[in-house]
């Protein structure tokens, strides 16, 4: 029996409205996570949010509310994101959760118990906005000489009573385990990134906070809260039991954006390391979405509502397009024109008109799941090239992560049955040869099938709906080697799934 899989997005800090990142992200997971299941792997998707530190607290005074009110907004705007865009997590954590700040404690007890916790004084760099530390040589210069840390976000001095984690006593242990497991970090590009900052020296690392009191209380210690990334961090184990069982630990991966790299696979680890529990499997960190090649912030105006994209495109469209187009790993861009354009051409055009217009054709000529009628080589050639992209290629490709290969293996076979379907005209053959036409129909409808299948994971709701109008029961990989139950199968009258896309006038102009 294959191992359990348990995979998690990051903990989304959610002192905004989310964003596209967060959609991309928990779109990715989510499709990794129904692909497994489809596999037939015990699976765990946890996803949440982060809501203590300096940056909600600062939120929630220049909005005149109540830290914990905002925290309760903001997390169910993330909550509602993940309804609509059909994330299938089975853990929606959130970390002001009394559970969460009783193993928040534990790992704490345990990571001083083992030594590595003392009492000291910080003096540095802190970015508010990053909720993270900088040392002197990793500060960048901005507008009049200002510093800002390597993200570009501004910092402040800092100096406080703090605790200390010693993160230096962990330098070579954690180069250990990066070269003993080399997959532990991707990309390749990351791992090399994470690689040079270890290689450089680790400094022990402030973990409480003083200065406010907003996040989980350190254990005997009146006054100092967590540093938020310790607490943040802690999620991942809390949302499977510790400090009790963890029936899923260690995570199979943990699928992060690229700038929190460093929080994952350094202070993650070296935490885990000292409270002597399993480190994850994998980490692996995606790019950024650009808006037409920019980043997307609020003064250039180019932010855009992942629920209004949603609601425009649809759900499945919008997943699709972000899958297909962006290779997972590197950084991608996104547009309008961009979406319409890719959703109209693989959905709309190539597979939606192919599903409907082969079940038009039969639901008005034949009426019923087509016979056997008299085959040909050219319908076990079709099989072979979709049996070929459904049960090896996708899954394959799907299992590295490389979600836009496997989308494009299966619209290779998408073209494929269309042309097939032009090369023997069924409506041709509907009077020249019906016997032959009902064996052309009957291996579209297969193929159909084993396509629909296939993409469950990108595109749920719109496979699901065709899954059901074929009167498949089949949904997992395991069964698209079952030829045999078309049948049984009851065809439903056909409506269309992928209606053509068009841009909205202000995106037009």
């Amino acid at each position: 029996m294959a191992e359990p899989f348990y995979i998690t997005t990051a903990i989304a800090y959610p002192n905004g409205r989310p964003h596209i990142g967060h959609a991309y992200e928990a779109i990715a997971t989510d499709a990794i996570a129904r692909f497994q299941r489809m596999m037939g792997r015990d699976t765990f998707f946890l996803t949440g949010t982060d809501e203590h530190g300096l940056k909600m607290a600062q939120t929630a005074r220049d909005r005149g509310v109540e830290t914990k009110a905002l925290a309760d907004e903001m997390s169910g705007y993330f909550q509602e994101m993940d309804r609509v865009l059909n994330i299938s997590y089975d853990r929606f954590i959130r970390t002001t959760e009394p559970a969460h700040h009783e193993a928040s404690r534990a790992i704490w007890q345990a990571m001083e118990a083992n030594g590595d916790l003392y009492l000291g004084r910080y003096e540095g760099w802190y970015s508010v906005r990053d909720e993270a530390f900088y040392d002197e040589k990793e500060l960048i210069e901005g507008e009049g000489g200002a510093n800002l840390s390597p993200q570009g976000t501004p910092v402040e001095w800092t100096v406080e009573e703090t605790w200390f984690f010693r993160l230096s006593k962990y330098q070579q242990p954690l180069l250990d385990h990066y070269a003993s497991n080399p997959n532990f970090i991707r990309p390749e590009s990351r791992r090399n990134e994470v690689l040079r900052f270890v290689e450089g020296g680790l400094a022990d690392l402030s973990v409480s906070r003083t200065s406010f009191d907003w996040g989980v209380k350190v254990p005997g210690a009146d006054g100092h809260v967590m540093y938020v990334w310790v607490d943040a961090l802690t999620s991942y184990i809390t949302g499977v039991g510790y400090p009790g069982a963890m029936n899923y630990w260690p995570a199979t991966f943990h699928i992060i954006g690229k700038d929190i790299t460093r929080f994952h696979t350094v202070y993650w680890p070296a935490f885990l390391m000292s409270a002597g529990i399993a480190l994850p499997k994998r980490v692996f960190a995606h790019g950024f979405l650009l808006h037409r090649g920019e980043k997307m912030s609020k003064s250039t105006g180019n932010v855009v509502d992942p629920m209004e994209l949603a609601e425009r495109y649809g759900v499945d469209a919008l997943r699709y397009f972000l899958l297909r187009e962006v290779v997972f790993g590197q950084d991608g861009s996104y547009s309008d024109e961009a979406i319409v354009t890719r959703a109209n051409a693989d959905l709309a055009n190539s597979f939606g008109n192919l599903a409907q217009r082969v079940l038009s054709f039969i639901a008005k000529n034949v009426g019923h799941v087509p016979g056997e009628g008299r085959p040909e080589p050219a319908d076990a050639e079709l099989l072979t090239i979709v049996a070929k992209a459904t049960r090896e290629e996708l899954p394959e490709a799907f299992e590295r992560l490389a979600l836009s290969e496997g989308c494009e293996a299966w619209m290779r076979a998408v073209f494929a049955c269309n042309q097939y379907v032009d090369a023997q005209a069924p409506w041709t053959l509907r009077k020249t040869d019906p016997e032959r036409m009902e064996a052309v129909l009957r291996t579209l409808v297969l193929a159909i099938r084993d396509l629909a299948i296939a993409i469950r994971p990108i595109i749920p709701a719109s496979a699901d709906k065709l899954l059901d109008m074929l009167g498949a029961s089949g949904r997992v990989y395991a069964e698209l080697a079952d030829r045999n139950w078309i049948d049984s199968a009851q065809l439903q009258p056909p409506s269309p799934i992928f209606p053509r896309l068009e841009l909205p006038a202000e995106a037009a102009s």
